[in-house]
């Protein structure tokens, strides 16, 4: 069999003799220098190809921004929803008939107590007060003759020219007119009330609603409802908002207050505020409990000097408990939400994210309470959250929690129907 021999390869070559001349093994070293960093390069770069590859295949590790919680002594609060009420409120009704002579007021002034609403035509009451003072001078005079007469009959007794019974007659005489004196002066006094009825006061000063009865009309009076409804004032300043709580905060409030302790303080938010501004104190709580809801009847009173606060308006309200107590806050953007859970994301020693569920409280000047779930010390993700995965390692940079300055950034409502806390 032939051997088939490498074209241009001395056989000494590949028989391992050196013995090659000069120009040859020359040639073959030169071949051999270019030829062994090609091979080594080829290597090198199959194996950097390789490393690639498996560096693009994993990503760097997620960029975030860390914290601990801040750690503040707070108030505690409880969270109601309620009703603006007026603190007084009066329908004004006439206490006699009549037409309705005269409207002097404005449809929603603001009145003062006393001040002149509606006239009804006075004239059938003057004339019944006219009557009514000429039997009182008629009941004058028949007293005024009772008692000369019984005067005359006491100083003729003495002489036996008048009889004892007669005495006893003219003297009943005189009681009689006595009496009836003091009736008509009483129909007098009845005849002047239903005249100066005939003009209609405030009996509250506060915003008067429409009038509900036209000049022209006739009305009916009477005492109570029996009378037309012309017109209604609430009294505004002071103000009511009314609530209802659940047993349970009643209870909360009711071990927590000391005995003789001041009104606790109240704050309301109205709908389109993001902070708490209108301050007052707990007026009022009901004797009882609902026993269909379960809920027992409250009452906050609050200054309201330029009558801002109108009835029926809601609020969310705030009552405060006793005492203060440290409490974590994170920024509410840095709480996650898990199916039905609230989670925070943490970062261990080993850069590891951990999702830790929480129970949250209220917003405090943008930071969110936490009431369980982390401790003071967990490091707390609070930029970045995006990018980083329960269980993913990532590249953490220590930040701050701080309360922001920005008094009109908007507040993020409490857990609705539990105890919240504020500063």
């Amino acid at each position: 069999m032939n051997m088939i021999t490498p074209i241009d390869t001395p056989h000494d070559l590949r028989s391992g003799s050196d013995t090659l001349p000069p120009r040859h093994r020359n040639r073959w070293q030169k071949r051999a220098l270019i030829l062994v960093p090609i091979a080594i390069a080829g290597v090198v770069g199959v194996k950097l190809f390789d490393h690639s590859d498996a560096v693009a295949a994993l990503p760097p590790p997620a960029a975030v921004t860390i914290a601990t919680p801040l750690v503040r002594q707070i108030s505690e609060w409880d969270d109601y929803v309620g009703r603006f009420a007026p603190s007084r409120s009066v329908e004004v009704r006439p206490r006699v008939a009549g037409e309705v002579t005269g409207v002097h007021f404005h449809d929603g002034d603001v009145v003062r107590q006393g001040q002149l609403l509606f006239s009804i035509d006075a004239r059938p009451f003057a004339a019944a007060l006219a009557e009514a003072r000429a039997n009182e001078a008629s009941a004058q005079s028949a007293l005024v003759l009772a008692r000369s007469d019984l005067g005359r009959a006491t100083r003729l007794v003495a002489d036996d020219a008048v009889s004892a019974g007669e005495v006893d007659a003219l003297r009943g005489k005189l009681q009689a007119a006595q009496a009836g004196l003091a009736a008509a002066q009483a129909r007098v006094r009845a005849r002047a009330l239903d005249v100066s009825f005939t003009q209609i006061r405030a009996p509250i000063g506060g915003r008067i609603s429409d009038r509900r009865v036209d000049a022209g009309n006739q009305v009916a009076g009477g005492e109570g409802t029996g009378g037309t409804v012309l017109t209604t004032i609430n009294a505004l300043d002071p103000i009511y908002f009314t609530f209802d709580g659940s047993e349970a905060l009643f209870l909360k409030t009711q071990r927590n207050r000391q005995p003789g302790a001041a009104a606790p303080a109240v704050e309301i938010q109205l709908q389109d505020e993001t902070s708490h501004r209108w301050k007052g104190k707990l007026d009022f709580t009901d004797n009882g409990l609902d026993t269909h809801s379960g809920t027992i009847r409250g009452r906050a009173v609050l200054s309201n000097p330029g009558l801002f606060l109108t009835p029926g308006m809601f609020g969310n309200m705030r009552l405060a408990s006793a005492g203060t107590k440290a409490a974590l806050l994170v920024p509410d953007d840095a709480v996650q939400t898990d199916q039905a859970r609230k989670v925070l994301l943490t970062v261990d020693a080993n850069n590891v994210v951990t999702a830790k569920p929480v129970v949250l409280g209220a917003v405090v000047d943008g930071m969110r309470v936490v009431r369980s779930g982390v401790g003071p010390q967990d490091r707390i993700i609070i930029k970045g959250t995006q990018m980083a995965m329960p269980g993913a390692k990532v590249a953490p940079t220590v930040g701050k929690i701080a309360v922001s300055a920005d008094t009109t950034a908007p507040t993020a409502q409490p857990i609705a129907g539990e105890a919240t806390l504020s500063r």
